[in-house]
């Protein structure tokens, strides 16, 4: 795939979703640089705020497998990877297959299940593959992790583990819409109570397995100067020793801000990257990553107000 045939598919993509998700187009562009750069999103919004809609339609474009988990608290992890069964007519034990063997996995209101159950996710999303009963199973190359999760301060819910969020590419934060986006969401949905339904709105698949591999081939080749990643390394380095960060990114953010840059130039139609592509991506890339001091807390110092002042203070290559 050509550099411009990913901008026309990301455009496209862009068009189908808006036509059931009004606003909403920083997550629907975080979403699309994820699927073209191998990566997880976790979307953080207040009930109602559309996060569901947003991803069941995301996959409703996309020729793949979809799966939906509602994880809830008295959820297992064998709910989640499957188990080994005992089968008397064989006297073997049969593999029956959970909810992530699948492409898309939408893991709706992810927080409000104990955090035993969300590590089931750790290595599937890590590795793509999962391990039961000392037996590794591979998954599908397109395998995609969208989460949707509720704000930590709502009730009955639980934080998910520092290493399950390292896992996602981006947290990205579903707002509440403008006024005049509300009015319009009326005027299309307002005629139910119940969650729309992508398909009722005509909704096709926009691009298939062998688009979006396509798509990411051509992604992992564009160009990242060298500037430019010690710009992202010195970026990711200063919030490991801002005094206000108790724990700040790994390398593994390093190397996801990279990745996420390059699909971020190409759906801009660029066989290149920007700073300004990485000051882009460096908040939701970042903010849930790194743990505030105890010291930030108290002065109630936001994380994303601490990521805004490290982008102010490290020099960007020209």
């Amino acid at each position: 795939m050509e550099l411009a045939e990913v901008q026309d598919l990301a455009g496209r993509l862009e068009e189908a979703i808006a036509r059931v998700v009004v606003g909403q187009e920083r997550a629907v562009e975080l979403l699309l640089t994820a699927l073209f750069s191998e990566g997880h999103v976790l979307l953080e919004g207040a009930p109602g705020s559309g996060k569901t809609l947003l991803a069941r339609t995301f996959a409703t474009c996309l020729e793949l497998e979809f799966t939906r988990i509602q994880f809830t608290p008295d959820l297992m992890p064998g709910d989640v990877l499957g188990t080994n069964i005992f089968d008397f007519k064989t006297g073997d034990f049969q593999l029956t297959r959970g909810p992530i063997f699948t492409d898309f996995l939408l893991a709706d209101e992810i927080n409000r299940t104990p955090p035993k159950t969300q590590a089931a996710l750790l290595q599937a999303m890590a590795e793509r593959s999962v391990t039961i009963d000392g037996e590794t199973h591979p998954l599908r190359d397109e395998f995609l992790v969208v989460a949707t999760q509720n704000p930590i301060e709502h009730e009955g819910t639980y934080p998910l583990p520092e290493a399950q969020l390292d896992r996602f590419l981006f947290k990205t934060i579903v707002p509440f819409p403008s006024r005049e986006e509300e009015i319009d969401i009326v005027r299309l949905h307002g005629h139910r109570s119940a969650t729309p339904r992508p398909e009722e709105f005509g909704l096709a698949p926009v691009t298939n397995r062998s688009g979006i591999a396509s798509a990411r081939e051509c992604v992992r080749a564009l160009r990242i100067a060298d500037e430019v990643v010690a710009y992202i390394v010195d970026l990711v380095r200063t919030t490991r020793e801002h005094p206000s960060i108790l724990h700040g990114g790994s390398p593994r953010a390093a190397n996801m801000i990279a990745t996420g840059s390059r699909a971020l130039a190409a759906i801009r139609g660029r066989d290149f990257v920007l700073p300004d592509d990485v000051k882009e991506l460096f908040l939701p890339a970042m903010r849930h990553r790194v743990v505030l001091s105890p010291a930030a807390e108290v002065e109630g110092l936001s994380v994303d107000t601490i990521l805004e002042g490290i982008l102010d203070s490290v020099r960007a290559p020209r």
